[in-house]
């Protein structure tokens, strides 16, 4: 058999009909088609411009569709008239299914203009790669093209509209019963940190969290021990039969810092070997020996790194939803919030960032995962007598802390008083030595906002040793 040298755009001009008529049939209908079409989304023009007359008489109101009422509000469409009027409305009526499956006509129409659209930014890109290579550099071309296939992802998301009560307890007993066959402590990702995870139920579906801090702070290691335990429970859990894991397959955006140079905390924290070891390769026999064994125990770890520089909320955004979809991520963290790149260049950088911050949570909701993004804080900390961090300290902080679930602040109050030290031998120092005791190797977690619940400081052990963060109990 010969093949076709020609390939059809995909449209399906009998769904186009089937769904104008059952809106004729049963007016009630559109309520539900227009949750998920636009004009646009039929390929026939002259369906285009019926739908968009169906639509403005409905939402009127008092107003009720059929083919003679329409007819009368499109008598001056030349398109409709060449076709047969009245005749050609009626037989859309009297073509429409007994039963028709709403729904299904709708999302059919909506993923054929969706390949359309798919199409048309491939063309684009052939057309340009060709015509203009002096005029735009090829990652110009790369950056249109994934704006271009960001647009049609987030118009391609559809929701299936408001949720009656009953449903919506549905879900809330999900959650409920997730932690009671945890046995009845997190319905979350287990963080590793149980005063955390006790005070959040664990890193919840859909929320964006804020972990913030100065320099200095610790908190990429605290969301590398984050990532790293909930990467090691869930392949525990699973390794286990256990049929609802603590943690989940991990997603580590990490724009500051190498793949490899993450991946180097993740084995000092574990052999409690010194990253300067590790980084020089100069290990007594026993620790290389612990370094190996510890290597093959953690490649099966369902942790993720993209360590990609200047990657935009675009590409961050597609990017997730790919590894969602392959290796079924349950959690998302960005090393840090201020270096992700707008999709488009704005005023300033306050409005930026704002489009990152929504971006994000939009994110968390529509792949309905835990999203953590690391923040920087503003220079104001330091400048105050208690550098405990507050809300207003984020950088760009009104988006950032509008968009939060959950925003929290790493402090350690050690880090600080190391460059504060007073005279020796005075009365201040003494003090100052005290203050020292009790603040070594002791970390707080501010948790400043949690929109499901209450806000608390947290205490964590710190050993800068191996950048750890563990439990106070745990090293008591």
């Amino acid at each position: 058999m010969e093949q076709e040298s020609y390939r059809h755009v995909p449209y399906d001009i009998e769904i186009e009909q089937a769904l104008l008529g059952s809106i004729l049939v049963d007016n009630q209908a559109i309520e539900r088609v227009s949750q998920v079409l636009q004009t646009e989304h039929f390929y026939d023009p002259l369906h285009q411009r019926l739908y968009e007359v169906m639509m403005a008489q409905f939402e009127r109101g008092g107003f009720v569709l059929t083919p003679l009422t329409l007819q009368a509000a499109m008598k001056n469409d030349p398109g409709l008239q060449e076709v047969g009027g009245h005749d050609y409305l009626a037989g859309l009526a009297q073509a429409a299914p007994a039963l028709p499956n709403v729904r299904d006509y709708t999302h059919i129409l909506h993923d054929l203009a969706v390949r359309r659209s798919l199409i048309r930014i491939g063309e684009d890109i052939v057309n340009t790669a060709y015509e203009a290579p002096h005029e735009k550099p090829p990652q110009a071309q790369i950056e249109e093209a994934e704006k271009a296939l960001y647009r049609v992802a987030d118009s391609a998301r559809y929701g299936d509209g408001p949720l009656d009560f009953a449903e919506s307890l549905r879900r809330t007993a999900q959650i409920a019963e997730r932690a009671q066959a945890r046995g009845g402590r997190i319905s979350g990702v287990a963080s590793g940190f149980a005063d955390i995870d006790s005070l959040l139920g664990g890193l919840q579906p859909s929320d964006l969290i804020i972990l913030a801090g100065r320099p200095g702070m610790g908190k990429t290691s605290l969301a590398t021990n984050m990532a790293f335990h909930a990467a090691r429970f869930y392949s525990q859990d699973v390794e286990a039969g256990v049929d609802v894991p603590r943690g989940a397959p991990v997603l580590f955006f990490s724009l500051e810092m190498a793949a490899q140079q993450l991946s180097a905390r993740i084995l000092s924290e574990q052999t409690e070997i010194d990253m300067w070891k590790i980084r020089n390769g100069k290990f007594s026999e026993n620790e290389w020996e612990k370094f190996v064994l510890t290597m093959q125990e953690l490649t099966t770890l369902p942790l993720y790194i993209d360590d990609t520089g200047g990657i935009s909320i675009a590409q961050i955004a597609a990017r997730a939803r790919r590894m969602k979809r392959e290796k079924k991520i349950g959690v998302v963290i960005i090393d840090h919030i201020q270096l992700v790149a707008p999709s488009r260049r704005a005023e300033n950088r306050v409005q930026e960032i704002t489009e990152i911050s929504k971006g994000l949570k939009v994110l968390a909701k529509e792949l309905d995962v835990p999203v953590i993004a690391l923040s920087q804080l503003s220079r104001g900390v330091d400048a105050r007598d208690d550098k405990r961090p507050v809300l207003s300290d984020l950088r760009e902080s009104g988006s950032i802390e509008q968009d939060a679930d959950v925003v929290m602040f790493v402090y350690r109050e050690e880090y600080y008083l190391k460059s504060r030290e007073p005279e020796p031998g005075s009365v201040e120092h003494a003090k100052w030595l005290e203050k020292c005791e009790r603040a070594h190797r002791r970390a707080e977690v501010l948790v400043e906002k949690h929109r499901h619940g209450a806000t608390n400081k947290v205490e964590l052990f710190f050993d800068d040793r191996f950048t750890r963060f563990s439990n106070l109990m745990a090293e008591s």
